[in-house]
């Protein structure tokens, strides 16, 4: 979907009087959705799910963009206090289980913001994983909300030529290896022999933390 078709949807959502939000990682791939935004309707909500365990870098890079773009973005935090997420043994959830992990400070965050608006604005992209790559352009979400998947039909070399034409800023950790960043704890460097998304639970079978899993109709 380029440009026009997102913001004439944009548009028909908003007449309809829907009430719409996204919500971003922001790495640099996730620039493009939010430039085209700022472009259309800069009072859309921009949730950051902060789990507490992001690098630096990211925390600064949202601050940037948010200030660059004129973003309405917001924090959102689990309700769950780090020194309750704690397995029996007392290792932080990370460590142990870090699906539970993902559950207290993204999933569960994320459908509290889901009970309150219309429409989410995501920026999963089909060629990111086989769980995306199976999503439609539309697709329901719980409590009645849908989720709109304006870029599922972007590739890379796509996101790279808006990179290039706006001159968008870059997440600073590229330059030291990072492509895929998530938490600090469990991101690593790309390797040659990983895929992608691998780099963001470095280790272990998972490439989702539950957001595009969980909180979807199937």
């Amino acid at each position: 979907m380029d440009f026009n078709g997102i913001q004439a949807k944009i548009e028909a959502y908003k007449q309809a009087g829907k009430r719409l939000f996204t919500s971003s990682s922001f790495q640099s791939h996730s620039l493009v959705l939010l430039h085209i935004l700022s472009r259309v309707d800069k009072s859309i909500p921009v949730y950051f799910i902060n789990t507490g365990y992001h690098f630096p870098e990211t925390i600064q890079f949202r601050d940037h963009i948010t200030a660059l773009f004129g973003l309405n973005t917001i924090d959102l935090k689990s309700e769950v206090p780090k020194f309750m997420q704690r397995d029996g043994e007392g290792k932080l959830l990370f460590a142990s289980d870090p699906d539970h992990c993902c559950y207290l400070n993204k999933t569960q965050p994320m459908d509290s913001v889901l009970r309150t608006f219309d429409v989410w604005i995501n920026g999963v992209r089909a060629d990111q994983s086989a769980v995306r790559a199976a999503m439609q352009t539309e697709q329901a979400a719980p409590y009645g909300t849908v989720r709109f998947h304006p870029m599922l039909d972007w590739s890379a070399k796509m996101i790279w030529e808006y990179q290039k034409e706006y001159n968008l800023p870059r997440h600073p950790l590229e330059a030291k290896g990072y492509v895929s960043i998530g938490c600090e704890p469990c991101t690593r460097k790309l390797d040659p022999a990983m895929q992608e998304r691998e780099a963001r639970w470095y280790g272990l079978n998972k490439v989702e933390c539950g957001l595009h899993t969980e909180l979807i109709s199937k």
